[in-house]
This record gives structure tokens, sequence and C-alpha cells, in this order.
């Protein structure tokens, strides 16, 4: 799978800007918090609704998509979604008190998705997915997907949030608040190529991996900031390899 990235834009706690993430991707480190701005590009109906793994996911979405910017497909992709959200239902319902519809609907994995295209009047394909730790990787075969069947550009947006305390053990990587969007499409002469490949089918855990730093959504953008020319990855079912070329 070959690809460009035509715009992309980012957002985390202490890191909105790009010239705050280009920096970070020199010298990378975890992200706290939750703090976001406000999401002044959704309408105010909407954006009520919408809590901090909204925003995030959001901000960097509505700014690679300007007013006026074509509609295009979208894929969003995140490990775990709304966990916080669902996990308070569960609680709830524990407790045998009733439940909201309307925090149901907004747990579901396309809800933000949802709630964007609704803001931007856009009936174009919405995919919401998650894939374990090949998240990201699954995220861009069907945006791959999606230009070969003819779009011109897809909007890809990665985003996540750290599990509940509860579901801490479970964990087998660092969680933060972050989310990410690139404007893709087939590759130009005399831009960058990024490419993505399968190495192999592979079980179990890599060596060189088995420590991160930062989640595996977060390490994808870092790598990509940072210019660097090859990142591999051990997922659940496969091996993955990740290019840049030019």
């Amino acid at each position: 799978m070959e690809f460009g990235i035509r715009a992309w834009a980012a957002c985390a706690p202490a890191l909105q800007s790009p010239e705050a993430w280009q920096a970070w991707s020199q010298a990378p480190w975890l992200p706290d918090g939750s703090d976001l701005p406000t999401l002044a590009a959704m309408a105010p109906m909407l954006r009520r609704r919408v809590n901090a793994i909204g925003r995030a996911a959001l901000h960097p979405a509505y700014d690679i998509t300007p007013e006026h910017t074509p509609a295009m497909p979208a894929v969003f992709a995140s490990r775990h979604g709304d966990t916080r959200r669902a996990f308070e239902m569960l609680s709830e319902l524990a407790a045998a008190q009733p439940l909201s519809p309307t925090a149901f609907g907004l747990s579901v994995h396309n809800a933000i998705g949802a709630m964007f295209t609704i803001d931007r009047g856009d009936a174009s394909n919405l995919q919401a997915l998650a894939a374990g730790r090949d998240t990201v990787e699954t995220a861009v075969v069907e945006a791959c997907g999606l230009l070969a069947d003819g779009a011109e550009d897809v909007l890809l947006v990665c985003y996540d949030a750290p599990l509940p305390e509860a579901y801490a053990e479970f964990a087998d990587e660092p969680g933060c608040l972050f989310g990410w969007a690139w404007r893709i499409g087939r590759p130009r002469a005399g831009e960058p190529l990024w490419r993505l490949e399968v190495e192999a089918a592979r079980t179990g855990a890599d060596p060189d991996t088995a420590h991160p730093i930062l989640p595996h959504g977060l390490d994808v953008l870092r790598f990509m900031l940072a210019g660097e020319p090859e990142l591999r990855h051990c997922g659940e079912r496969a091996t993955w390899r990740w290019q840049r070329h030019g």
C-alpha cells in the first residue's frame, strides 16, 4: 500500500500547534491530562455532547478539512473508543440505575465520526474501526482501499484515551489522550511517498517494542513527523513495516 499525506493535524494536552508537535517528535514524551480547547468549529448543539476523547479526535479532523473542503470518505480508528463512557453505563447497570439513551448513543464506536459528518452535512462513506494492536494499520488498509475505489482523498482520524482504572490491568501499552488526522491520497511525483506492508504473520510480543513509551497510535504520528525512514510494528496477527521515501 502506497499513499501520500496531503495534510495533517494533531491534538493532545499541551500539544496543539504544528510547531509543538514537530518539536515533540524529536524528543517524545507521553501527554498527560485531559485539558483540550473548546471545539469551536462544531455547532453548539452537537458540541455540548462531545467529551474529551471526542475533542481529541475532532479538533484535527476539522483542522485539515476547513469549510468548503470537498466532501470525502472518512475512516475513524480507535483501539478502545469511548471506553470511559461505556464503563460509566456498565457501572449504572450494576447499581440497577436506568441508562441514558443519549449516553448509549454517544458511546458506540462510530458516534464521534457520525457527529462530525452530521455537523458538516457530509453523506460520504464513513467507517469506524478497532483492530487491537493493528488498529492504525487496518485503518490505512481501509483508506487505501477507498483510494483504489476512486476516492480523490480520504480523511483518516486516529484517536484514543487512557482506559478506566478498572481496566488498567489489561493495558499492554501506555495510555494517553490524543487524536490526529491525515488527509491521504494517491502518490504524486515529487512528494514524499509512504508505504505500509505486511512482513509476515506473527504472534507473541516483539522484544524491541515490549516496553514502549507511547501508545502505538501516537508512535505512528511521531514516526511521520520525525521523518524517519522506517518503523516496524508487531501487531496481534502480523508484523508491519512503515516506510517513507522522498
